[in-house]
């Protein structure tokens, strides 16, 4: 039996399920294109993992700025 790591995974192109989500972030994020076509890319290959994160995103600032009194 062969021992996999994930490097040898990422360089063969192969992913599982438990990776594929990694593997897209990886391939979006990469390159020298500007950060809003790279989000762009990544929001149009996975919506529901980019609405998710703008979710959480967005419960974390209101969560921060409800202690703020001015």
């Amino acid at each position: 039996m062969t021992d996999v790591t994930a490097t040898d995974v990422s360089k063969a192109g192969v992913s599982n399920g438990k990776t594929a989500l990694t593997d897209d972030i990886r391939s979006h994020f990469s390159g020298d294109a500007p950060i809003a076509e790279k989000v762009k890319g990544f929001a149009k290959a996975r919506p529901w993992a980019s609405a998710a994160l703008v979710g959480v995103a967005g419960i974390a600032l209101l969560n921060t700025l409800r202690g703020v009194r001015a």
